[in-house]
């Protein structure tokens, strides 16, 4: 929860239960005031108090002298011609980070992300090369969702055909290195009454923080996606850094002791594809020997070439070959379709054009 220095009202979005309560019952609300507001907040998208309409005109007018119901400020958005739809958010202080919706024919998922930059420094990664500034906090992760609603047009808050319907931990920064935000702001997603995503419909993609792994799966129990990319430690240890400190036999130990894993809710091993790096047959050999006794799924990725990057994606025949070595060893494999590449989808991107932008106007 933010506030600005132009506007020294407090924000309501990110506050839970009670916390909500508690404010209310410290501007003099009664108790029974947070779940209307809930109700108007969560399920209905409002942002106007005055259209709270079960809500005393008094009361609206109290709390809107007190309170605000914010939204993060879209600084860019840009549409796909594959009709993916990527947001560049500026929160109260100016710093800003990445929001991706991805459709498919009936339904959709919204990348989110965790944190402004990333302290991770993965290789093939374009956030890897922003430095983290910090966390974000709760209610700046729900207004991502909130923003994206408001532009599906999703409010109030349908049952089913649900156009924006899954959740993706994804975006820029680690969410399980900011997982008190995420762990907050994920509980409010998934509150029945409010916004009301269902936590099977939520994934948490980690490169591996083993220590909090047992945490999320405990705690939020939604599904898990593990940044693998590698099936050597030497390899790993260049293109996800976080392996030297939490190598591959501890990770994927703490993937076979995630808490409710099984066949009908397997553990998603992402590994994107890079020529020459670690497309070839016996990659994907170790890859079913490594993972064996985990109920587990991959998700090979075509690179999304960013400028500078030292890699290059994988040709279409080796990653068929590497898919179909999966598949014969009893792993669901499947190609990821690229998606909005024309409107630089890959976290970071925006960003950092962005802020090129901004450079190149200040010192002209």
């Amino acid at each position: 929860m933010s506030v600005s220095p132009e506007n020294p009202r407090r924000d309501l979005v990110g506050l839970d239960r009670d916390e909500l309560t508690a404010t209310l019952a410290a501007a003099g609300e009664k108790p029974f005031r947070s779940k209307q507001l809930w109700h108007w907040i969560y399920y209905r998208g409002e942002t106007d108090f005055e259209k709270m309409t079960t809500l005393a005109k008094e009361s609206r007018t109290r709390l809107a002298e007190r309170f605000t119901v914010a939204r993060p400020a879209v600084s860019r958005e840009q549409v796909s011609k594959d009709r993916s739809r990527k947001w560049l958010l500026r929160f109260a202080d100016g710093n800003e980070a990445e929001s991706v919706f991805i459709p498919e024919e009936d339904r959709g998922a919204l990348c989110m992300s965790s944190q402004v930059g990333c302290s991770l420094t993965c290789s093939f990664c374009h956030t890897g090369t922003q430095r983290l500034v910090r966390n974000l906090d709760a209610g700046e992760i729900v207004g991502q969702m909130m923003v994206a609603r408001d532009a599906v047009g999703e409010w109030p808050s349908p049952k089913d055909g649900r156009l924006l319907s899954n959740i993706v931990m994804m975006g820029m920064g680690e969410p399980l290195l900011n997982f008190d935000n995420v762990k907050k702001a994920l509980t409010i997603i998934m509150d029945q009454e409010g916004i009301s995503i269902s936590r099977r419909r939520i994934t948490l993609s980690t490169s591996g923080v083993v220590p909090m792994m047992a945490r999320c799966g405990e705690e939020l129990g939604v599904n898990l996606a593990v940044s693998l990319h590698a099936c050597t430690d030497e390899l790993r240890d260049e293109l996800v850094p976080i392996n030297r400190k939490y190598p591959l036999a501890e990770l994927l130990k703490a993937c076979r002791a995630y808490p409710g894993a099984n066949n009908a809710r397997r553990i998603t091993f992402e590994y994107v594809m890079l020529k020459g790096v670690n497309d070839s047959p016996a990659d994907a050999r170790e890859l079913l020997r490594l993972v064996k006794g985990i109920p587990a799924k991959f998700n090979l990725i075509p690179f999304n070439p960013w400028p500078g990057a030292a890699y290059q994606g994988s040709d279409a025949g080796a990653t068929k070959a590497f898919s179909e070595i999966l598949n014969a060893g009893g792993l669901s494999a499947p190609i990821r379709v690229p998606r909005g590449r024309d409107i630089m989808a890959a976290c970071g991107q925006l960003k950092s054009a962005s802020e090129r932008q901004r450079a190149a106007k200040l010192s002209a």
